[in-house]
């Protein structure tokens, strides 16, 4: 009866070492951190023995190795040479490798949780042995590299994400992940409205109910302003502030509606370049020029808002 209980504790002793070791290390620190910092109790615990990877590592194996090693000898004083060595390699490679590591890689976190308070005890007493190690590898080898995922791979997760019943995301916000992650290497030229789309009024038009009557009836907030031809965009029209201004006076001479301190961009300038630089300047809009100062037309930071949601924003005065 001693026997069959010494080799059963052994077994469960090597699957132990062989699942957590798999186990462990099939979890990213990355992960369990953010995982940690959202509250989740089990990242917490297996982020305190997972933070120090060469010494865990260390520890894992040398217990492993040293419940086989004790396994294959106990064996062998009960049964013959070749009997014993076939027997442990049976009960090691079913029920210390294969079965544990297959639990293991499956309830990683789980498992590591609950095992956690006895790997930070085996870790102390073996740390006479496993530190010296550990630092050796830390120095030849050095820290464990984090796992990092390019834009394409992101993108990729949130979409598998998606299609699976077992998470929260949605393809809303499927959509919205994938435009951020794209709108930076797209350039103003591809999102811009041309000049020839672009409704425009001349510096000296006057402020008239006719002028009043072409605003309302393209109903944009903000119109480029121009002097002689349309190529010179001398300032932007807000259309709020006309309400304020004197009748019939040359757009010019408006105190507050003519705001001649505009934004320019490069048709060649990245997205997040121009979005970046329209929250600084708190500007809504940008006049789209080429290194010659030629006109080509503008953006809006709709425009912009637009490449990342995915999504073209519609008001109510706008035609289907």
């Amino acid at each position: 009866m001693t026997i069959y209980l010494v080799s059963l504790v052994l077994i469960f002793l090597s699957a132990c070492f062989s699942g957590l070791t798999l186990g462990y290390f099939s979890l990213h620190k990355q992960t369990l951190r953010r995982q940690a910092k959202h509250g989740n109790q089990d990242a917490i615990r297996v982020l305190k023995v997972r933070e120090n990877s060469n010494q865990l590592l260390t520890t894992l194996l040398l217990g492993n190795v040293a419940v086989n090693t004790i396994l294959s000898v106990y064996l062998s004083s009960i049964a013959s040479g070749a009997l014993a060595a076939l027997f442990a390699t049976v009960l090691i490679f079913i029920f210390g490798e294969i079965l544990p590591q297959a639990a293991f890689a499956r309830h990683a976190l789980r498992f590591g949780a609950i095992a956690s308070p006895y790997v930070r005890i085996l870790l102390i007493i073996t740390s006479p042995i496993t530190y010296p190690i550990a630092r050796l590898l830390d120095r030849l080898l050095g820290q464990e590299v984090p796992a990092m995922y390019s834009k394409f791979e992101i993108m990729e997760i949130v979409s598998e994400h998606e299609d699976s019943e077992h998470s929260t995301i949605d393809q809303d916000e499927e959509r919205i992940v994938h435009g951020a992650l794209q709108f930076s290497h797209k350039t103003v030229r591809e999102v811009m409205t041309p000049k020839e789309l672009v409704h425009a009024f001349e510096i000296n038009e006057r402020l008239t109910p006719e002028l009043i009557a072409v605003i309302n009836e393209h109903n944009y907030s903000r119109y480029p302003v121009y002097s002689g031809n349309q190529e010179n965009i001398v300032g932007i029209l807000y259309t709020k502030d006309l309400l304020g201004e004197d009748d019939d006076i040359p757009l010019g001479q408006t105190t507050e509606a003519l705001e001649r301190n505009f934004l320019s961009v490069s048709p060649s300038e990245n997205l997040d370049v121009v979005l970046a630089a329209m929250l600084k300047k708190r500007k809504h809009m940008a006049i789209v020029k080429t290194k010659n100062s030629q006109y080509l037309g503008l953006i809006t930071l709709e425009d912009i808002i637009e490449e990342i949601i995915q999504f073209e924003i519609e008001d109510e005065d706008d035609t289907e």
